[in-house]
């Protein structure tokens, strides 16, 4: 943007230009000593009340009269009154302090009073302009109907809102019970790797780059599983990972490019230790976060103290009317689909048509918290068969408010069954995009065949987890930093 001579940018790099000539110039200023808070004054205004304090902040009013001002300082916790009188801080000091700007980020020393109009205040003594903001602060950005300044300038965002600051702090806070509740029940946290040799034959695309020193192409992971289950198999019996996840696909209200999951592993367990982990879980974080088992979520209570379980067979036979069991062949299942007017292939076979039931019928009805298990064998490829029915496998899905939120699996750790699985899925891709770079992780197989135990395993991801749990209507909302398209 060019500047025009007399904007208010040209001002502030003038004052800035102004102070360095007299060698005044604030970002020399190495440190500050900030002794206190203004959120813990004003909780505390009686343990405080006539106590010397230092605080430093962002200036976000000022109000001059005469030989007297007050300032509104923000500490990045709360806003705090200061009373700054000439006679106090010096008269050169008085006069710099009338010229800087909203937004500067200034030091104060002072006594802990209240006002007479019953405010509390920090009598200044001392102050200090420790950063010059060169650019002001948007009058109107609150409640900006186009909200994608407030993404693309968060830290903007996050000084003139400063609730939204509430938001990440939840986050964090989520994070840190997930890794609580984990660590007590035994868990490991380990990392793994980011970069990636090859692009596994799962439907998700990856993020390519090209490492020098190789001279080989690398993927960004699309997931932290089969690096875990290496672990597993390594006598690792309970792992986890928050992992920075990369998909290279659609953006919307509840997918970004990157993003948070959780996935664990625990050996000796099945999916159904999983469904107890994730409702335990769950409760606890409404609990910690919210306050109570019952939230609230985009005007919809939602009760995460109680969980629902069906089959996926249960669930669509209940909201389609249609039951698999009555489909005797393949055929059979094609023109029910037909009938209900549910697109499938022509070769869709029996467990193809059921997920697409699932998805056309049922997802939607899904508001109180619901375990989905016993998915088809078609689209569960790293999930164990069911004994006494192998066309199904022992795998669930956990749904609330009509969006998936996790998935789990009593692990295949059979490596022929799973050579033959990975084999026929990258086969597939490459028949539908001959481009495909989709290939066979052998190395994972090469470590299923020393053998892994029976082994339960979960991912969720944490953006859709603190979207429930801040009421935030879209994945944006709690991205500090999502993706956005380049302005220009």
């Amino acid at each position: 943007m060019e500047i025009n001579a007399t904007s208010e940018l040209q001002v502030r790099r003038d004052k800035l230009a102004a102070l360095c000539e007299n060698d005044k110039n604030p970002f020399v200023i190495t440190k500050y000593d900030v002794t206190d808070s203004a959120k813990d004054v004003l909780a505390s205004f009686e343990t405080y009340e006539g106590k010397t304090v230092s605080l430093a902040g962002r200036m976000l009013s000022r109000r001059v009269m005469g030989k007297a001002s007050f300032v509104h300082l923000y500490d990045g916790e709360a806003q705090i009154q200061l009373y700054v009188r000439r006679d106090d801080v010096g008269e050169e000091i008085y006069a710099d302090f009338k010229k800087w700007d909203i937004g500067d980020i200034i030091g104060v020393k002072g006594v802990v009073f209240r006002t007479q109009t019953g405010e509390i205040s920090v009598h200044a003594n001392e102050i200090q302009l420790l950063a010059k903001s060169l650019l002001p602060l948007p009058e109107k950005f609150h409640g900006l109907k186009d909200t994608e300044i407030r993404y693309r300038q968060r830290y903007v965002d996050l000084i003139v809102n400063p609730e939204v600051k509430d938001t990440f702090i939840k986050r964090s806070r989520i994070l840190k019970e997930i890794r609580n509740y984990l660590d007590s029940k035994g868990f490991l946290e380990v990392d793994t790797p980011i970069l990636v040799p090859l692009e596994i034959g799962a439907s998700a695309r990856s993020f390519v780059t090209h490492h020098n020193t190789l001279d080989m192409d690398m993927y960004l992971r699309i997931e932290t599983e089969l690096y875990l289950k290496r672990l597993i198999v390594g006598g690792m019996n309970r792992v986890y990972e928050v992992g920075r996840i990369f998909r290279n696909e659609g953006m919307d209200p509840k997918h970004n490019p990157e993003f948070t999951t959780v996935e664990l592993y625990q050996a000796y367990a099945d999916y159904k230790g999983m469904m107890d982990l994730v409702e335990e879980l769950n409760t606890m974080l409404a609990e910690k976060i919210c306050g109570s088992k019952v939230i609230e979520y985009r005007g919809t209570q939602i009760d995460m103290g109680h969980w629902e379980r069906m089959t996926m067979v249960e669930a669509v036979k209940k909201y389609s009317g249609c039951d698999y069991n009555d489909w005797a062949t393949d055929e059979d299942a094609r023109a029910c689909a037909k009938e209900k007017g549910v697109e499938v292939d022509d070769n869709a076979t029996k467990g193809t048509v059921l997920a697409e039931f699932f998805d056309a019928f049922v997802e939607e009805h899904l508001i109180q918290p619901t375990f989905i298990y016993d998915y088809p064998v078609e689209n569960s490829p790293l999930a164990k068969r069911k004994p006494e029915n192998p066309a199904f496998t022992e795998r669930f899905e956990y749904f609330i408010n009509a969006t998936e939120f996790g998935n789990a699996f009593s692990e295949l750790n059979d490596p022929i069954d799973q050579r033959e699985r990975f084999e026929k899925q990258v086969a597939a891709k490459h028949a539908e995009d001959p481009s495909s770079r989709s290939e066979v992780d052998y190395d994972y197989l090469t470590a299923m065949e020393y053998g892994m135990p029976p082994t339960g395993g979960l991912g969720f991801g944490i953006d859709r987890l603190v979207m429930l749990l801040t009421d935030s209507a879209s994945i944006r909302d709690v991205l500090l930093f999502p993706t956005m398209k380049p302005v220009d």
